[in-house]
């Protein structure tokens, strides 16, 4: 090894920095943290991971899962029955509403946010933006009370954009780890010299290490050398068989071809896979739903990718016996307008729009929430066109209950504040038990 050369100038160099920080791995400090905890055990038949389908801009409930057509604020939107007796929905999810009689759909979601940045991270974390506190997204929540010890990333983003799901006061490690296209490789999961000098490199970083802790710090906390824990478990990963999982292309093209040639689908494939393994939570993003002009055509468009892919998921998830032991969330951070603006667009809606959910204890073949089909006057309150509301907050408190997590329970802030992981109440009706 070079004497000149110091720890920086060597993990640079090596191929495991990508995974030396922000991805997720159970850790001895998460460890000691849940083994004190009296809420971290989880009952017998809880589901065990979660898959988010993230339709971020905001897909018009009324050209998806909650049509009115010919009515006057239905536009040019064509019903199709479903699987489920008496429920239509948009016509564009042909193969989705095959599947419905296995779903519960939320037509009632309420919020108090019409911006991207805050309603996002409302419907990600079940909070409402709070400049002295970032709260964790629902994934890292349930990766915090879960100790499912795997080799690869428990908490995954495919195809993440602007507003990646993070740990926030639970800490970076709790972040999702996030990658594009399931058909490119993983970046850095192949060494690009040979075994025996990068054994060698790895035998020169512990040296390193050592050297720079003797004398500095005796008592480290564990929670202060998690980077050494994070390199650790990413050479494992490298070895592990689990990489797999990200492998798509291992599956027959008789699985794959159904979820759509789109990255979209492909992401959708790859999160099965990885829950397979063990990972807690995949979420995969589908942007392109914010339709201010010419509505009824790009939501299409975005249905053209959602269809096949969620409903291939479910298929896939109920032929391979996961369907109960996975819940599967499809939704955007709001709705559409019911009007229909002069650009032949709808505008941002945050009262009465949907969201779809899948397996778990949630019952299927349930539609919650009814809106009305008459436009909204400017004097009227937009709340009374709704019925059987379900704000965001309880939404998140509902499926924490659903996993075994009390949303009550409360996690420590980094400035000593305890803190309930939801603040909302669980919506009884949506679950079957």
């Amino acid at each position: 090894m070079d004497p000149k050369q110091n720890r920086r100038d060597w993990l640079k160099k090596g191929s495991l920095t990508a995974f030396a920080a922000g991805s997720l791995w159970t850790t001895l400090a998460e460890s000691l943290a849940l083994a004190n905890s009296k809420n971290n055990t989880k009952p017998s038949g809880r589901p065990k991971s979660m898959i988010v389908l993230w339709m971020q801009g905001g897909p018009s409930q009324l050209e998806t899962f909650d049509p009115h057509p010919n009515s006057p604020i239905g536009g040019s939107t064509v019903a199709v029955d479903t699987s489920l007796k008496g429920l239509q929905i948009a016509n564009t999810l042909s193969q989705t509403a095959e599947v419905m009689h296995l779903g519960t759909l939320v037509r009632s979601m309420v919020s108090k946010e019409g911006d991207h940045d805050r309603a996002t991270y409302n419907m990600k974390t079940g909070w409402r933006p709070d400049p002295t506190l970032i709260h964790p997204a629902i994934g890292a929540v349930l990766c915090h009370q879960s100790l499912q010890n795997i080799e690869i990333p428990r908490h995954v983003s495919i195809l993440s954009g602007q507003w990646p799901s993070r740990g926030g006061y639970l800490g970076s490690q709790f972040d999702a780890f996030q990658l594009g296209d399931p058909k490119n490789p993983l970046p850095n999961l192949k060494s690009p010299i040979p075994a025996s000098q990068f054994d060698q490199r790895v035998s020169d970083l512990e040296i390193l290490e050592k050297g720079f802790r003797k004398g500095r710090l005796k008592n480290l906390e564990t929670e202060k050398t998690l980077h050494s824990i994070s390199t650790q478990r990413a050479i494992k990963m490298m070895s592990s068989e689990q990489i797999q999982a990200f492998e798509i292309d291992r599956e027959p093209a008789s699985i794959r071809d159904p979820f759509g040639d789109t990255p979209f689908g492909r992401g959708c494939l790859a999160a099965v896979r990885l829950i397979e393994q063990g990972v807690t939570c995949v979420e995969i993003e589908l942007s392109g739903w914010d339709t201010h002009i010419e509505n009824h055509s790009l939501q299409a468009g975005q249905c053209a990718i959602l269809d096949p892919a969620l409903a291939s998921l479910i298929r896939l998830l109920e032929a391979r016996d996961l369907l109960d032991s996975t819940v599967v969330l499809c939704s955007g951070e709001f709705g559409r307008t019911p009007q229909i603006n002069v650009a032949d667009g709808r505008d941002h809606w945050p009262i009465g729009f949907s969201s779809a959910i899948f397996g778990g204890p949630f019952r299927r073949g349930y539609v919650h929430g009814q809106t009305t089909h008459e436009p909204i006057r400017d004097d009227q309150d937009p709340i009374t066109g709704v019925s059987k509301t379900v704000k965001i907050e309880d939404l998140h408190a509902t499926i924490l209950h659903s996993f075994g997590i009390d949303p009550a329970l409360e996690s420590v802030t980094p400035i000593g504040r305890p803190l309930a992981v939801s603040q909302g109440s669980i919506v009884k009706e949506l679950l079957d038990t």
